[in-house]
């Protein structure tokens, strides 16, 4: 990346800059009988367009390749009872061809059954857009069993799914048992039901109102290889707590929609893999950044740029956490990102007076952990949201105007306001 400011980065191949996607349509996949597949524990970061998630003979093309157009970070949830349906809605980033999802099991201690998966498209609630429901295989096969720890890939459903559309993942589940591997903090409305609904279109049996996702952390499109995905490492700031919830205003959602538009440039999808709670350096909610950077990020198939914005956690409720003790852990993730030949972006960590675990010694640490972020040279871009966010009258406290009431979190004006902050070249990355 270009050099830019004062921000001065390492090795002449990095692009630098201050920091910075049709309907599901066509054939569906023949309906098959419901005969479980035993799921691989694992599977390729980019599994190449015509693989089965479960095994199988694949192809390439050279002109085409997957990108992840929606992420979510999973973590251990509670218990699921077996004999249920999930209908998740999430909303996509960038366009392409043959979708598919990625089920985890990642923190579960058993097999869970995944008796039918559909993806549609949502018209209102739990009601389905009429005929957009299309079955999911699994290595040719209408079921998938994933063992504890493990993950799969639906095969390619025909046919293409648009940029910025809520597609509704529709999932049957048996066989659940002892904690389940989700999302805990959606900020979306999702449903779930007794029984096998899955297959419906209509919201009749979708009773029940959940707030998380369940199994699913992703979908991926088929896209040309000009296109890629910017993956975003983070806590509830980037999880979106304290925006409007339904109304994707978190700020990857304004990110997403700024990248859409943009007339240039060829990262166009987006992956929020925030964790409210989430730490760089400790377990608590969710994995710490350090254990979870493999998962969570570096195995979505297009990612070229990874933006590390993580930090306030480990460094407010009094918790020891020194400077030297967070750039350790920053200088850690940007090694391995740049040994996976992607980017990464730094983002100053923002204001936090007048929440209830400030103090002086954790506002030491973040000011020496932003001005090393600032002037270190690690990072290959740096994005300040302290500097967009903070008020000019009391630098250590966030803008009234963008506070969304506990002095920590932005509401949706802040959301968008960190969002137009990005400078959308810096996430082109060409290492």
């Amino acid at each position: 990346m270009r050099a830019r400011d004062n921000h001065v980065g390492r090795g002449a191949r990095r692009r630098r800059s201050s920091v910075v996607v049709a309907a599901v349509a066509a054939v569906c996949v023949p309906l098959t009988t419901a005969t479980a597949v035993q799921a691989r524990p694992s599977v390729p970061a980019d599994p190449p367009a015509a693989s089965v998630a479960a095994g199988g003979p694949a192809t390439t093309r050279t002109d085409r390749h997957s990108v992840i157009t929606w992420g979510a970070s999973a973590d251990r949830q509670g218990a699921g009872p077996a004999d249920r349906s999930y209908r998740l809605v999430v909303r996509t980033s960038v366009g392409g061809s043959k979708p598919r999802i990625r089920l985890t099991n990642a923190f579960g201690e058993h097999p869970v059954t995944f008796a039918s998966a559909y993806l549609g498209l949502q018209r209102q609630g739990a009601e389905l857009v009429r005929g957009s429901n299309r079955r999911l295989t699994f290595g040719g096969q209408g079921s998938v069993v994933v063992p504890a720890g493990g993950t799969v890939y639906s095969d390619p459903l025909p046919g293409r799914l648009a940029a910025q559309v809520d597609l509704v993942v529709s999932l049957y589940v048996t066989g659940a048992q002892g904690p389940t591997t989700g999302h805990g903090m959606a900020m979306q409305t999702s449903y779930a039901a007794s029984g096998d609904h899955a297959a419906q279109e209509e919201a009749t049996g979708w009773t029940d109102r959940i707030s998380s996702w369940y199994w699913l952390d992703a979908v991926t499109v088929e896209t040309s290889v000009e296109v890629g995905a910017v993956a975003l490492l983070g806590d509830s700031i980037t999880d979106g707590w304290a925006s409007t919830q339904d109304e994707n205003r978190r700020w990857p959602d304004y990110l997403s929609r700024r990248l859409q538009a943009a007339q240039t440039g060829g990262v166009k999808g987006v992956a929020n893999e925030g964790i409210s709670g989430n730490k760089v350096l400790a377990d608590g909610a969710g994995e710490a950044a350090l254990r979870r950077l493999d998962r969570d990020v570096l195995s979505h198939p297009g990612v070229e740029t990874v933006v590390l914005f993580e930090g306030i956690n480990d460094l407010k409720a009094h918790s020891g956490v020194t400077a030297d003790d967070l750039i350790a852990g920053y200088r850690e993730i940007v090694e391995r990102v740049h040994a996976a030949g992607k980017c990464v972006v730094g983002a100053t960590v923002m204001p936090f007076k007048g929440w209830s675990e400030y103090d002086d010694a954790g506002e030491a640490v973040r000011q020496a952990v932003n001005d090393w972020i600032r002037r270190g040279g690690e990072f290959d871009a740096v994005v300040d949201f302290d500097r967009i966010t903070r008020s000019p009258y009391d630098p250590q406290r966030m803008l009234p105007f963008f506070d969304g009431g506990d002095h920590l979190h932005p509401n949706d004006k802040g959301m968008q306001a960190m969002a137009d902050a990005v400078d959308l070249a810096a996430l082109e990355c060409d290492r």
